[in-house]
């Protein structure tokens, strides 16, 4: 088990020695769509791409007064939690926020500030965008054409992202390419590369669900048909080292990605995200090659479980 845990370790030093960059670079417009897979996406390296979709209209028009007159009747999903934490370990459960219909003109009564108990973030993650606003659409283009050209494909899904600041993504991993694209705001993440998993702990929790009460205050419901959820418990601004010794070695990188600018993140990175207050984000997932690489990183887990 030793030799186990000194070569995993040894591993993660490799990626880190050959080809990860200690910051995430900036890119200034839109790449060439070749040059861009063989840079980046063929060595599932994150970058931030500049003014790759400042030209969108969505970027000057996206006001809460201009989003009031398009689309303040629309009905749409809210995520709504205690303390901003969504599908995030809360003891021993994996705790789903409460889903809540809502018009978007209410959601943008909370953004500015009016009375409510709880966090909301639109965070419906299943196309949204397409399903939910598709008058916001005319906006921004309905895909990369680069990012399509360089992987052959369309997205899989489109999804729209408005929250207040105390509402968090907590860490996990995606199957998709994603390009997530900031319309207004901040967006700030917690980046690390799927070579690092032997230092990332996880568990396996009870799902639930919050469902608020009349009085205000939040329950925690649990889900007993559902099966048992796996995720990671640490918390990468405040880790216990103390439980997750592992993590000290494990070399998280941060960045910022500004309104007009795009963040690739590779599939099967780790991501933390917060933002700042009002933030609006959309994303492009392309759903992964399941490849090689997809089965080295499977590999990897299986025995970053059996060493832990």
């Amino acid at each position: 088990m030793e030799f186990l845990k000194k070569r995993v370790a040894e591993f993660s030093q490799e990626a880190h020695d050959l080809y990860l960059n200690q910051s995430v670079p900036f890119l200034e417009g839109s790449p060439d769509p070749l040059q861009f897979y063989r840079n980046w996406i063929a060595p599932n390296k994150p970058c931030i791409i500049r003014n790759a979709c400042s030209h969108w209209p969505a970027v000057t028009r996206w006001t809460p007064e201009y989003l009031r007159k398009k689309v303040g009747s629309k009905v749409i999903s809210v995520a709504v939690t205690p303390d901003g934490f969504a599908d995030a370990v809360n003891g021993d459960r994996f705790v789903m926020p409460e889903e809540r219909r809502m018009s978007f003109s209410s959601v943008l009564d909370v953004i500015e500030g009016k009375e409510h108990v709880g966090v909301f973030y639109v965070q419906k993650q299943s196309s949204n965008l397409l399903d939910e606003l598709p008058e916001l659409t005319d906006d921004l283009e309905p895909h990369v054409p680069w990012m399509s050209d360089a992987l052959g494909k369309l997205p899989d899904a489109v999804n729209f992202w408005l929250g207040e600041a105390s509402a968090v993504t907590s860490m996990h991993k995606d199957h998709y390419e994603n390009l997530y694209c900031v319309i207004s705001g901040e967006k700030n993440f917690i980046l690390l590369p799927p070579t690092d998993r032997p230092f990332i702990p996880y568990g396996v929790y009870h799902p639930a669900v919050y469902r608020q009460r009349d009085d205000g205050e939040f329950d925690v419901v649990d889900q007993s048909d559902s099966e048992k959820v796996p995720w990671i418990p640490l918390d990468p601004l405040d880790p216990d080292l103390d439980r997750y010794p592992e993590y000290r070695r494990a070399r998280p990188l941060r960045c910022s990605v500004k309104a007009g600018e795009m963040l690739y993140l590779p599939s099967l990175w780790f991501h933390h995200v917060q933002q700042t207050h009002g933030c609006i984000a959309v994303n492009f997932w392309y759903d992964m090659e399941y490849d090689i690489k997809y089965n080295y990183f499977q590999l990897l887990d299986a025995l970053s479980d059996l060493e832990a």
